[in-house]
């Protein structure tokens, strides 16, 4: 308490495209020694929820919100999310962190900050943290969504920078400069960054902000990329996973270069852990998650997003990996246009 005020409670913003290391930034930040109680806020572009079983277990809580793009269908969302967080008899967190989907214009977001009331007087915008794929911007930088996120960012992670030639990095930094000239710039591997670098910066400036979008304060609709979708799918029954590697790797092959994302928490050949799946482009990285308890209902669950889904394709050959000789006749699947 502070001349009769309560303090604001700080909210850092992480934003990046798909793949990009967002996830990987937040987990870092949970595991470090900080001695904070946080709050986090994960968003997802999809029906199927996976990025909250990929954060690590911990004390913090964390709230997912699915089924639609932070910056749009669920912003009032977030609102009545601040609400109940703060309630009526203040809150228990230091902190507030939002991980967004990588198809969020950080733009809308930053509104709910100074549009709302009870946001304006209880939270404070710290900072903006993009996370940038150095290791495949080359296919994005047309994106509307990237190029938003660069330019409204306080601090920029150049991300998988060990995966890239010093050429390439210098070429990334001079590109994202003309976006952002004043963003603080690390270059990082697995998002090895210091907390000092990204928390408690008091980076975010409003006026900064409203030269970037001078309509940043007014109630606008957001658009994702055209054409750009995802394809969620929920199937009970063990996978083989001699089937899936095989099935997985021939998809990526076919049809890579439209494969933004792939995210998977699957029951692999009646294994005690859940195996934890992901993919950007035709870059596939999977490994053993957190155990099964008896209590926990085996489905595997993934998503796709991309361009150019066949959902029909996905779900029939999917449904194929399974270990089982009888296929299931009905397998949940949703499909999310952008």
């Amino acid at each position: 308490m502070a001349g009769g005020r309560m303090k604001k409670l700080p909210v850092t913003l992480i934003t990046g495209y798909l793949g990009s290391g967002k996830t990987t930034l937040l987990n870092r930040i949970l595991t470090e020694d900080h001695g904070e109680k946080i709050c986090v806020i994960v968003n997802e572009f999809g029906e199927v929820g996976i990025d909250n079983e990929l954060i690590v277990h911990s004390d913090e809580e964390i709230i997912e919100m699915n089924n639609g793009c932070i910056c749009c269908t669920v912003r009032s969302d977030l609102i009545d999310t601040f609400e109940r967080l703060l309630g009526e008899n203040g809150h228990s967190f230091d902190r507030i962190i939002i991980e967004t989907t990588g198809l969020a214009d950080p733009g809308p977001v930053i509104q709910t900050f100074f549009l709302d009331e009870r946001s304006m007087s209880a939270l404070q915008l710290d900072a903006v943290i993009t996370v940038v794929d150095s290791a495949n911007i080359e296919r994005h930088w047309d994106s509307d969504e990237l190029q938003e996120q660069i330019a409204f960012a306080n601090v920029l992670l150049l991300n998988k920078s060990d995966l890239c030639s010093l050429e390439a990095l210098r070429n990334i930094r001079d590109r994202v400069r003309r976006f952002n000239p004043l963003a603080s710039i690390h270059e990082t591997s697995n998002c090895n960054v210091q907390l000092e670098k990204i928390m408690d910066i008091g980076a975010f400036d409003l006026r900064a902000a409203l030269v970037i979008d001078p309509e940043l304060l007014s109630d606008t609709d957001h658009e994702h990329e055209n054409a750009v979708s995802s394809v969620s799918i929920r199937l009970k029954g063990t996978l083989d996973s001699d089937r899936f590697n095989r099935w997985i790797n021939e998809f990526v092959q076919l049809h890579g270069p439209d494969l933004y994302r792939i995210k998977g928490i699957l029951d692999m050949d009646d294994s005690p852990r859940r195996f934890v799946f992901q993919g950007v482009h035709m870059v596939l990285d999977g490994r053993p998650g957190l155990p099964w308890q008896p209590q926990d209902n085996r489905i595997s669950q993934i998503v796709f997003i991309g361009r150019n889904l066949n959902e029909d394709e996905i779900s029939r050959s999917f449904k194929g990996c399974l270990a089982c000789c009888d296929l299931p006749d009905k397998v949940s699947l949703v499909v999310e246009s952008a």
